[in-house]
């Protein structure tokens, strides 16, 4: 399908929704006050799900937008009788999206295109490791895993430039600058799209459409914001130039990746959109459902910190403790004087009058503390991970001295399970793009022939198992004749190939033989010749003991 013409809105009406939902997530996952504020005050009306915007006696739709917007901590008017006006935002949405892409990403999976080579045998796999290790891959995985955990979802894109790098690179990019196109629930084209510097009056973007087997770019100027425009030739904006010198002769428009799919890659974050975007193919944000506690959390918050701010001692002293500025220049008091003058008057002054009294308001901490604790824990739980993955059972430990692998593991089910089903959605995207990897590798780059199917993408074990637990639970097969040495490696080893595994079981009976091999004048257990006394195997100058039969 070729890049649009004429002059078409932009971005498309069928993306609107998605883009409403992207504005309200970066909200929060940016944390700024500004943007919060702004969204849910201004676009309270449009964004919340279910509200009537018919007019009402007490002042038509504009007070139904206000009566929504207060419902909101953020989208709240400030008070006009406040000293300060000032919200507090507590980042935890920003920690969600973070914990999540440690959880997903913080040990890279590996890749495997056979199961009877060893992955360090296998020379794709070597190159591959090493367009990943080059291209800072890692990084960029746990950039896409934020990312996806804040918006739903982020592309991996996979480029090249042979002036930087003599392999291909990757960058992401974020969803709410694509508009993409599934079939399945599988991506087949996208088209990125962003705003260029101005060199007139008019509003220039570049576009970026992603087919299999080929990128198209477009410039495009309109003096309409809300319109693409009309379609320019690559060499007129600075941004652009140097797409024009790849593009293909005929079409002057696309560019060949090398690649038999996409050069880019979904990465959802979880599957299915509820509410607005129910039914869509695009991931679901961690944060949905759970705004409305992540805005009672910074109300919680921001009262405990008003607290601080009001519950400061002031001092209340006589007028005449009050140092004179001079004419028009008002009064202060210095609480750090240290000797006062008498004052002096026809009468004895009045105690009273003369005292310096403290005023000291409660602050509420304890409360404040149990009610933010509490919502934070709620917004954690609703994101689908536990409250230990954020560092609030640290110190809890078995009793007994550090935590072993198996209570991590107890405590923190809801943050495994939350990251099963991440890996689930991102484990074929992830196959894809190391294909991709490997093809543009081997077309721009001459590399190794790539194969024409995605390697597997595994993932390790989030929490190591116990070495100990681990020996015991074999020794206790191997004693119960419950599972054969092939099954105790693959237990021990669940990340190895069949090859592998056949080879360690070849070696440890091997070995296991060469110990029972006897030495001269040693008998094994078993062998029917031997004395059932243990007497087969004397020490060096002793005879046999007799066995006695009875006699005299």
């Amino acid at each position: 399908m070729p890049l649009p013409t004429g002059r078409v809105e932009w971005p498309p009406p069928a993306v609107r929704p998605a883009l409403k939902a992207y504005d309200t997530w970066g909200a929060w996952y940016s944390g700024d006050p500004d943007a919060l504020g702004r969204v849910y005050a201004a676009t309270a009306a449009t964004a919340m799900p279910g509200l009537d915007l018919k007019p009402t006696p007490a002042g038509g739709v504009f007070t139904s937008m206000r009566q929504a917007a207060a419902r909101w901590f953020w989208g709240s008017s400030p008070l006009s009788n406040t000293v300060r006006q000032h919200k507090l935002h507590v980042p935890l949405a920003a920690d969600i999206a973070q914990t999540s892409a440690d959880l997903l990403f913080g040990e890279p999976p590996q890749f495997s295109f056979s199961d009877d080579t060893a992955a360090g045998d296998d020379p794709l796999v070597q190159q591959l490791g090493d367009i990943i290790d080059g291209s800072g891959a890692h990084s960029v995985w746990l950039e896409a895993a934020e990312l996806a955990a804040a918006y739903g979802g982020a592309y991996l894109r996979v480029g090249w430039d042979p002036t930087i790098a003599d392999h291909p690179l990757q960058d992401v990019i974020p969803p709410d600058a694509a508009v993409p196109e599934f079939r399945g629930g599988v991506l087949t084209a996208v088209t990125f799209w962003r705003d260029l510097d101005r060199p007139d009056s008019r509003h220039w973007r570049h576009l970026e459409r992603h087919e299999p087997g080929r990128v198209l770019h477009g410039l495009y100027a309109s003096t309409d914001e809300a319109l693409l425009g009309q379609r320019l030739p690559l060499e007129e904006h600075d941004a652009t130039a140097p797409f024009a010198m790849l593009v293909d002769a005929r079409d002057k428009e696309s560019v060949v990746t090398g690649a038999t799919g996409l050069a880019v890659q979904y990465l959802p974050n979880m599957r299915p959109n509820r509410g607005a975007l129910r039914g869509q193919p695009i991931g679901r944000s961690d944060y949905a459902g759970v705004e409305p506690i992540l805005d009672a959390l910074d109300e919680a918050w921001t009262s405990w910190m008003r607290d601080l701010r009001l519950g400061k001692g002031r001092l209340v002293v006589p007028r005449s403790y009050l140092q004179s500025m001079g004419r028009g220049g008002g009064a202060l008091f210095d609480p750090e004087r240290e000797v006062y003058e008498s004052v002096d008057a026809l009468t004895a002054p009045d105690a009273n009058s003369l005292a310096i009294h403290n005023v000291q308001f409660q602050i509420r901490v304890d409360e404040h503390q149990r009610t933010t604790a509490a919502l934070l824990g709620q917004a954690v739980r609703g994101c689908g991970y536990s409250v230990q993955s954020f560092g609030e059972a640290d110190r809890v430990t078995s009793g007994h001295g550090a935590a072993t692998a198996t209570e991590v593991v107890s405590r923190d089910q809801a943050s495994t399970r939350t990251r099963g089903r991440k890996i689930g959605y991102a484990r074929q995207p992830m196959a894809r793009n190391a294909l991709t990897l490997l093809q543009v590798n081997a077309y721009w780059f001459k590399g190794k022939e790539p194969p024409k199917v995605p390697p597997r993408a595994i993932w390790p074990d989030r929490v190591a198992p116990d070495p100990e637990t681990q020996a015991r639970t074999l020794q206790l097969l191997l004693a119960a004749e419950a599972a054969s040495t092939r099954t105790r490696v693959r237990i021990l080893n669940p990340d190895w190939s069949d090859a592998d595994i056949d080879r360690e079981v070849i070696e440890i009976k091997a070995e296991v033989g060469a110990a029972h091999v006897p030495q001269p004048g040693q008998t094994l257990p078993g062998d029917p010749n031997a004395d059932p006394f243990g007497n087969n195997n004397p020490a060096d100058g002793q005879q046999p003991a007799a066995v006695s039969n009875g006699g005299a």
